[in-house]
């Protein structure tokens, strides 16, 4: 004969060996969703905490009660309000659309920095360029799969690159006044160096707070925040060095060219 078993934790099982213990001979209802769902007599107090329901049921009538206790709520008819079909593709034509706009909008910035900057744009879009080449090599070397997070993350980067060029190149309108181009050269890196500097260790320390590398439980561990940060963090620190190193030096070799 078909039987359902049931268990109490500790403290109900105590609760329920007094219900019990007072409805010896009586019906102890099952109520779910104010539905009775099931009336079993109790036939003796029932102590440690076990119980079996046992009666004139199908094997499937007992295997449905016992879905119904385990769930805890009765089945509901659905009602379809909504249906929508998406395919596959979505995800991977968002991802291209953001690229497509990436690239317009890196070519926006170096075509700024031409017209604002002239000779000097175009060794920061070098750069830049250098930048990107170097980026995306290590997102295929690592790998890192580029998600929409982790595109923002990278334009965001480009972004603080051109910033510290266009730093360099504000102090450097202001040095050649007073100095050779050379000596206005090397005095404008290194007093463009301080700003630079604090905004990028501000942008990285912010970009390891996102990843939260240490798992720590009172900071977010998102996938996507995750993505964004890595790309971020990965910039910032190629940007430093293309911004800094690279930019600098084709600067000096622009310079040596200029006074031959």
């Amino acid at each position: 004969m078909p039987a359902i078993s049931i268990q109490f934790s500790e403290e109900g099982g105590k609760k329920f060996a007094e219900i019990t213990g007072r409805n010896i001979g009586k019906e102890l209802p099952i109520i779910l969703d104010n539905q009775i769902v099931s009336a079993p007599t109790v036939q003796e107090q029932i102590t440690g905490g076990n119980a079996q329901i046992s009666g004139s049921f199908t094997v499937d009538e007992a295997k449905g009660l016992a879905i119904q206790l385990n769930a805890g709520a009765l089945p509901v008819p659905i009602q379809l309000i909504e249906e929508r079909t998406i395919e596959a593709t979505l995800g991977a034509l968002s991802v291209r659309q953001s690229v497509v706009a990436g690239a317009v909008g890196l070519l926006m910035v170096g075509l700024f920095m031409v017209l604002s900057y002239g000779k000097l744009g175009l060794v920061a879009d070098v750069g830049l360029f250098i930048f990107s080449v170097i980026s995306l090599a290590l997102y295929k070397l690592i790998p890192i799969t580029l998600t929409l997070p982790g595109i923002a993350g990278f334009m965001l980067s480009i972004g603080m690159a051109v910033d510290s060029n266009i730093l360099i190149f504000e102090r450097f309108k202001e040095e050649k006044l007073k100095r050779n181009i050379s000596d206005a050269l090397e005095v404008s890196f290194g007093r463009a160096w301080d700003s630079i500097r604090d905004a990028n260790v501000a942008t990285i320390i912010t970009s390891l707070v996102l990843m939260n590398p240490l798992d720590w439980s009172f900071l977010q561990s998102s996938g996507p925040v995750r993505g964004f940060a890595i790309t971020l963090l990965m910039g910032i620190i190629i940007s430093l060095f293309t911004g800094i190193y690279v930019s600098r030096n084709l600067l000096r070799l622009f310079v040596k060219e200029k006074k031959k």
